[in-house]
């Protein structure tokens, strides 16, 4: 088995060149053997002794991996430990100890803040710097402590807080990216599965009249060209995203395929009022997919459809006196619940005398 280790970005990416200002809080290790009259060059080597030695450790504490900022916490918390000892303003190692837990345990924060209080504490009683010197070198630490513990933790926060917001708009983009893919889907197939079925019927119809009616043939042949214009201009505006489906053109589309297949169709979508666009794409579309189940496998002579208002619902009824069918629904009925119900609608269908189907929308 082969393993693949993650490629560590490079520094500049994890290690903002904003960061390094923050290194100027060092300088606090010079007011002691700056105003120490007994300072001498082992006090200032102490001072370059912890800046060269915490650089680094500041830098590792920047990586993205948890394990190395957890390995940078401790070094910082020792270093500080031994070199306030010799010197009281190391004690600031403790304020960027702190800022460092709000990124690696920032549940128990406020636990590492009193315990660094505490070490500064003990600290003080043990350091070998005068008295009051001392505590003026360690009281800003203690109070940075707490301070620069809460900004970070709070700033930690919110940088979850976006990452979480920037994930979960990512995640909205796929479903919504997923859900058009399945609506166009569906509506392409509701599209192309009743033209195509429309014109191969007529041009059935067109071949067995040829020998024996030719007229008949070529007005059939005409009429076979508009619906291929109709149908490749209707699969155009739904990959467009354009087209709005009438109920009217529908019923018209309908009678036309129906008629070719030798079905009579009776019709009324028009006394009930005019629905809204929205209702009016979705029932238009249940009655283009009802209709080409008819022409598809309802071997039937007689097709009604009817549009109702009651009360706060629309009611589409698509009534054939073929062979019924099935309890098995293919992907254009299916398609056809999935787009009624994402607005609150509910489909039956019933196949015990030819086949009756009942869309109700929500008005």
């Amino acid at each position: 088995m082969t393993h693949h280790r993650r490629p560590t970005p490079p520094m500049s990416t994890w290690m903002p060149a904003g960061e390094y200002v923050h290194l100027l809080y060092l300088f606090n290790l010079l007011w002691q053997p700056f105003f120490d009259e007994s300072a001498d060059w082992v006090d200032w080597l102490v001072v370059v002794g912890v800046v060269v030695l915490f650089v680094p450790i500041y830098v590792l504490a920047h990586h993205p991996d948890p394990r190395f900022k957890r390995i940078a916490l401790a070094a910082t918390i020792a270093l500080g430990t031994v070199a306030t000892m010799f010197n009281i303003g190391a004690s600031v190692l403790f304020v960027y100890a702190i800022a460092n837990v709000a990124w690696v345990d920032r549940r128990r924060v406020v636990w590492w803040q009193a315990g660094l209080t505490g070490l500064c504490g003990l600290l003080v009683l043990v350091s070998p710097v005068p008295w009051p010197f001392r505590l003026y070198g360690i009281l800003p630490s203690v109070v940075f402590i707490w301070v620069i513990g809460w900004l970070v933790t709070a700033d930690a926060r919110r940088h979850d807080e976006a990452q979480r917001l920037r994930i979960d708009n990512v995640r909205i983009e796929q479903l919504a990216t997923a859900d058009e893919r399945e609506r166009i889907a569906r509506d392409l197939h509701d599209l192309v599965g009743q033209s195509l079925t429309g014109l191969v019927v007529k041009a059935q119809l067109v071949q067995s009249l040829l020998p024996s009616d030719p007229d008949t043939a070529t007005a059939q042949a005409a009429d076979l060209e508009t619906s291929a214009r109709d149908a490749l201009a209707q699969v155009r505006a739904a990959i467009d995203g354009l087209g709005q489906v009438s109920l009217v053109d529908e019923v018209d589309t309908a009678a036309r395929t129906l008629g070719a297949a030798g079905v009579d169709l009776s019709a009324d979508v028009t006394a009930a009022g005019q629905p809204g666009p929205l209702v009016e794409r979705i029932l238009a579309l249940a009655l283009r997919e009802a209709t080409t189940n008819v022409v598809r496998h309802a071997r039937a002579s007689r097709c009604t459809v009817t549009l109702d208002r009651v009360t706060d619902q629309w009611v589409l009824v698509v009534v054939d006196d073929g062979v019924g069918g099935g309890t098995e629904e293919g992907n254009g009925l299916r398609g056809m619940r999935e787009r009624v119900l994402a607005v609150g609608g509910v489909v039956h269908r019933d196949v015990t005398n030819g086949t009756r189907l009942t869309v109700e929308v929500p008005a």
